[in-house]
């Protein structure tokens, strides 16, 4: 692990965090039909990340200076997951959250730690299944629905 780059990365996502909230703030506080408005999510992500951030700020003051070498770039790793989320983004009006999602999260598992299928499969399907389950469900959120041939 490199200090110096995670203190800049913490501090950059802690900015990006801020502003999220800060943002979300200026978003109408309800939406038709719904009982959470559009500004929850934002305002919430933003909060997850200004604390990771912080977070990561107090872990690099327990780093040892003595690590010299330096690891290898990934760039496959990081071609194919920017792959996947340029297509997640581009289908998830179309597919619908629940497996787009899905997909996304099983790609990305395998593109990072090779191997353990089933547990990428039965994590993937229950952040995208929970998530969907406790945002439209339950908080009477909207998210993209079931395509029209699943449905």
């Amino acid at each position: 692990m490199n200090k110096t780059a995670d203190r800049i990365a913490a501090a950059a996502f802690l900015a990006v965090g801020a502003l999220f909230m800060v943002e979300s703030l200026c978003i109408s506080k309800s939406a038709y039909g719904s009982a959470v408005g559009p500004n929850v999510f934002p305002f919430l992500l933003g909060f997850v990340l200004v604390f990771l951030s912080i977070k990561l700020l107090l872990e690099t003051r327990r780093y040892s200076e003595a690590t010299s070498e330096k690891p290898a770039r990934q760039y496959k790793k990081f071609l194919v997951i920017f792959i996947a989320a340029v297509f997640y983004a581009a289908l998830l009006e179309t597919v619908g959250y629940v497996i787009t999602t899905f997909l996304f999260l099983v790609i990305g598992f395998q593109t990072m730690e090779k191997g353990a299928l089933w547990k990428s499969i039965a994590i993937a399907a229950g952040f995208s299944l929970g998530v969907y389950g406790l945002y439209v469900k339950l908080l009477q959120g909207t998210l993209p629905s079931w395509p029209i041939w699943f449905q």
